[in-house]
């Protein structure tokens, strides 16, 4: 079956929310937004691309800072709102240059920095 990614259900704005999880480790790694046109650019080029909802253009993630993800697998969910991509990452995940953007937890009330990351 061929796969077409307007067949994906985006939001209003045409999005879609794309979740990078590490492929070898399992590791959470950040949450952005992709569109038709980035899932295909995504699928073609095996450069994980995303749409930068700010700039309002295609984010192929690594461009400027060197911390590429690599495409392993795309999937869909089973509604067909939200992808996972698992991913060869190349260096750190979040724009702080931390490993993954999930480094803090809510604790007590209170945020708190998650170890090791």
């Amino acid at each position: 079956m061929t796969f077409d990614p307007a067949t994906l259900t985006y939001d209003a704005n045409g999005l879609i929310p794309c979740i990078a999880q590490d492929q070898a480790t399992g590791e959470v790694l950040m949450l952005a937004w992709m569109n038709a046109g980035a899932v295909a650019r995504t699928l073609a080029t095996g450069r994980v691309t995303y749409w930068s909802r700010s700039r309002r253009e295609f984010w192929v993630k690594g461009a400027t800072s060197g911390h590429v993800q690599h495409l392993v697998e795309l999937r869909l969910d089973c509604d067909r709102d939200c992808l996972l991509a698992l991913v060869r990452q190349e260096g750190p995940a979040c724009h702080t240059g931390a490993r993954s953007c999930f480094f803090t937890a809510i604790a007590q009330d209170a945020e708190v920095p998650v170890p090791g990351l």
